[in-house]
Order: structure tokens, then C-alpha cells, then sequence
């Protein structure tokens, strides 16, 4: 794998010369053939599946069963995601959202 010597992104191959994959970046470098050997180029991946778990993201994460209770306002129902924020080898966090008044809290398995 190449990296761009600007800004540190990810490089594929286009027309003989290996390009940044930063758009705003525009990097390039000759392409190497001998390391070019050691490597296979892929199709683009898509996003579909990504779960977007940032604070402001519009999506809320699936629904809970009635298991948890809002801190805030006792409510028995709520949203959540889970994310590895640990090392591999540690339970994920789960990190859920109020269905009722939106307060927001974490749980460490």
C-alpha cells in the first residue's frame, strides 16, 4: 500500500501513476512496478452499510427492548449502537439515546 508523501492518504493506481485519494489533496507519484506486483487493486466499497454512531447523526441506532431506564426521565425504551472503543480483546460499549426526552448515556459490558 502507498501512502501520499502531502497528506498522508491512502494512494490507488490511475493510468500508469499511482494519485491521492484526497480530492482536495491532488497528490501523485511515479508508480513503482516491482511493488506494484506485491499488490491487487480492488473495486470501490460503498457505505450503505455503515452505521453512523456520531453524536449529531440523524440515524438513532436500533430500538431496545424494554431493558434499560433513562437516568433523566424513567422512560423504558431508547435507541442504541455499539462501538469498539476498547481493545479487541474488551466487551464493545453500547451507547444509548432516550426514545422519550433524547438523554444519552453509555453501558460497559
Amino acid at each position: 500500500m502507498q501512502f501520499c508523501d502531502d497528506c498522508g492518504s491512502m494512494m490507488h493506481s490511475r493510468d500508469g501513476e499511482m494519485v491521492c485519494t484526497d480530492d482536495d489533496c491532488g497528490g501523485s507519484a511515479e508508480r513503482d512496478e516491482d511493488l506494484a506486483a506485491q499488490f491487487v487493486s480492488t473495486e470501490a466499497q460503498t457505505d450503505d452499510d455503515v452505521i453512523e454512531t456520531e453524536e449529531g447523526a440523524n440515524f438513532e441506532g436500533k430500538p431496545t427492548a424494554n431493558d434499560v431506564i433513562c437516568d433523566e426521565c424513567g422512560h423504558t425504551k431508547a435507541w442504541y449502537t455499539i462501538k469498539q472503543t476498547g481493545a479487541a480483546d474488551e466487551p464493545p460499549t453500547r451507547f444509548f439515546k432516550c426514545q422519550e426526552c433524547g438523554y444519552r448515556w453509555r453501558s460497559y459490558n
